[in-house]
């Protein structure tokens, strides 16, 4: 099996969305949660992005990831910022901590790399179990609009050392009863003209219905459940492009 997130294209996720790069994630989640005065924990911390601007308000927080790579940067992130969280690798349907937190954060669409349902619906669980009475699930979905098998999308980033990464994407496999889609992504780092690495992604990505997730949040038990589009609290989705943030309360 081929797998998401390795050395090349963590590296590209740290170079086209730095520290602090936000879509209107970072100031939205930094407002909901200001008045958090314990634990959070993202699950998929990625690079950092998110979890370094909270760490530098002064909040608690914590992350893992299953992705070793984009967890060595993390940690190389934190360190020259002089900040030294609890970062650990970890599977949402799986990690298991003797600690309850205040809120659990998964901004910008990575629960939807959970693209087995069962694996999904145990990481919303294993979520709810992992938050204190009243505690908070703060987590992004977007709609899946790309459908079209094939099509190759071609990107360019140059690396500081002025080495140059290409990404060569397609989508491979739409499961419309399943609802996921699979693409493949061919990383490839180049220096003066020379091939130095390459790799190839097996990306997974899954789709909800916005009421359908609604329900799923219900059934598991989360109460006072809010829906926002765009980073815009409340807002209920108008465009099927707009990101879908569902606040949720773990009323045990």
């Amino acid at each position: 099996m081929l797998n998401y997130y390795g050395r090349l294209s963590s590296e590209v996720y740290d170079i086209d969305k730095p520290i602090g790069y936000s879509f209107g994630d970072v100031e939205f989640y930094m407002n909901r949660l200001k008045n958090c005065k314990g634990n959070i924990l993202e699950p998929g911390t990625g690079t950092g992005r998110i979890l370094i601007p909270l760490l530098e308000k002064g909040l608690n927080v914590e992350g893992f990831d299953s992705s070793k790579d984009m967890l060595s940067i993390c940690k190389s992130n934190c360190q020259k910022r002089g900040l030294h969280p609890k970062l650990f690798e970890g599977k949402m349907e799986s990690f298991s901590l003797d600690i309850k937190y205040d809120a659990i954060i998964v901004p910008t669409g990575t629960f939807l790399l959970l693209y087995k349902r069962e694996d999904s619906l145990k990481a919303l669980r294993n979520f709810y179990n992992h938050l204190s009475i009243g505690g908070r699930l703060i987590l992004d979905i977007s709609l899946q609009t790309d459908m079209e098998i094939g099509i190759v999308s071609t990107r360019t980033w140059e690396c500081s050392n002025g080495d140059i990464i290409t990404l060569e994407n397609k989508i491979v496999e739409v499961d419309y009863i399943n609802q996921y889609t699979i693409s493949h992504g061919r990383y490839e780092k180049w220096r003066e003209g020379v091939l130095l690495q390459t790799e190839l992604e097996y990306f997974p990505l899954r789709w909800y219905g916005i009421e359908e997730f609604k329900l799923i949040l219900e059934s598991i038990g989360f109460k006072d459940i809010m829906i926002s589009s765009d980073y815009k609290l409340g807002k209920y989705p108008s465009n099927p492009e707009e990101i879908i943030t569902f606040d949720a309360i773990a009323a045990k």
